[in-house]
């Protein structure tokens, strides 16, 4: 890695590096470590909420169907505040959109637990999706605007603190399942996510929006085209029609994926417990399971894109999770099923991630809102499919559809190897701001290594 050591001392300002640099490469860590945190905190909330869905379907006394329509909502309420998050995002800065969002989460998790039938559930849902899908684009705005700052690939990273949130959550809420009731447990969830957003929030609040260094490559290739110029103030930009093809096919890779993850959040504990006879904690394990093999993919995903390319990792990883999740689903035991829903987490970790960011370096916040709320459409389709087809056959057949969906995302990446975005227009030559970004303009070949690709962006400066 001798050209990224190399970026790394100019940005800090060592030998041939400016002194005042390190100041901005430490802030960038601390914001690093701080949006860390937001996503933790959104994967903790998101679990503790999913082990409780046995509990919530016997208390409202749903079916499979009504719950599935019922959990329709979480995934409802986000896809409709995506798209208008993209512009609040624009308007007054992905930063305090993402506070607003996390306290807004923190206060209608504990909505679920007071309802008393499948309508009602459905109806608070709406509002905890809502917060949550407003809460997942400010995030992951903020993130691909430092991601380009610090020109590595490390979106994956944030996932990961993603999952293991999540595995966190779903390991605590195995544990108290069965001598604390869905009120109590998920009040407290209340409390403890607006006390990180207390403790983070001012944090986040006080750093501004990255912009990527180095005079070679102009401004932030996720933000610049949204912000108008020094001054960062955002501003509307219209995609050209190439741009939005590459964005939606991002989109659709995170929607095949995305099915996923929402099936085994909603569907995976009620199917160890309900067609295995798991007990309660064994089932909520399910989820911890599936995020800690998630975790572990997405910390050593920086590692993997910089070494395979994103061609690679995403047909690689559609492959091992539809292999997984036809065991998870069709495995005669509960131990077996388990594993299946390990090899599913590990196969599943990066797809998303680095749809997301790929459509935020095209198109910063409309890319990820675009892509985000394709991807949360296969949530969207996910609950009320597979409680159907539970209905119609059985839960384990309807889960079969995620390793469908799983190979049909590597497909797509395959097939989109040698794509390339739009070609710079003559008002950009001449150094016009021009539709799309920088980012956008330059030949996306998927199947290179990010590391060939950073020491390429470093030969050019």
């Amino acid at each position: 890695m001798p050209n990224l050591n190399k970026l790394r001392t100019a940005i800090s300002g060592g030998r041939g590096g400016d002194p005042a640099g390190d100041a901005p490469l430490s802030s960038l860590t601390r914001l690093r470590i701080t949006l860390t945190v937001f996503f933790a905190l959104d994967g903790f909330l998101f679990a503790g909420w999913v082990v409780r869905i046995p509990a919530i379907k016997q208390q409202t006394g749903a079916s499979a169907s009504d719950l599935g329509l019922a959990l329709l909502g979480v995934s409802a309420g986000a896809v409709v505040t995506m798209m208008f998050t993209g512009r609040m995002c624009r308007r007054f800065g992905s930063h305090p959109v993402t506070v607003v969002s996390s306290v807004l989460l923190a206060l209608s998790i504990a909505l679920p637990a007071q309802t008393h039938s499948a309508l009602t559930l459905g109806l608070v849902l709406l509002v905890f999706g809502a917060a949550y899908g407003s809460l997942n684009v400010s995030m992951n705005s903020a993130a691909v605007d430092l991601v380009a700052a610090m020109r590595r690939p490390v979106m994956s990273s944030f996932h990961a603190a993603f999952s293991l949130g999540g595995m966190v959550g779903a390991g605590l809420g195995g544990l108290v399942a069965g001598g604390l009731s869905a009120s109590a447990h998920l009040l407290a969830l209340t409390g403890v996510g607006l006390l990180v957003t207390a403790l983070a929030g001012p944090s986040l609040l006080r750093h501004t929006v990255p912009t990527a260094p180095g005079p070679d490559l102009g401004p932030d290739p996720a933000t610049a085209a949204v912000r108008g110029g020094a001054g960062g103030k955002a501003v509307p930009r219209r995609l050209d029609r190439r741009t939005r093809r590459l964005v939606v096919l991002f989109g659709v890779i995170a929607l095949c994926t995305a099915y996923g993850e929402g099936a085994l959040a909603d569907w995976g504990a009620l199917h160890l417990a309900q067609d295995l006879d798991a007990g309660a904690g064994l089932a909520a394990a399910g989820y911890s399971l599936f995020a800690l093999a998630m975790t572990v993919g997405r910390l050593s995903g920086t590692a993997l894109l910089e070494r395979l390319g994103q061609t690679r990792t995403l047909v690689a990883g559609g492959a091992v999770a539809a292999l997984g999740m036809l065991l998870g689903a069709l495995a005669p035991t509960t131990w077996l099923a388990l594993l299946g829903f390990a090899v599913t987490g590990l196969g599943l970790a990066n797809i998303f991630p680095v749809a997301v960011a790929r459509a935020g370096a095209l198109a910063g916040p409309s890319g990820v809102a675009a892509a985000s709320t394709l991807g949360y459409g296969g949530m969207l389709l996910g609950p009320p499919a597979i409680g159907f087809l539970a209905d119609w056959f059985s839960l384990p057949v309807a889960l079969t559809t995620v390793a469908l969906l799983a190979g049909a995302a590597a497909l797509i990446a395959y097939s989109a190897r040698n794509v390339s975005a739009p070609e710079p227009s003559s008002a950009a030559r001449a150094g016009t701001p021009a539709e799309g970004t920088r980012e956008a303009v330059r030949e996306v070949r998927a199947d290179v290594p990010a590391d060939a690709t950073a020491r390429t962006a470093h030969q050019e400066g």
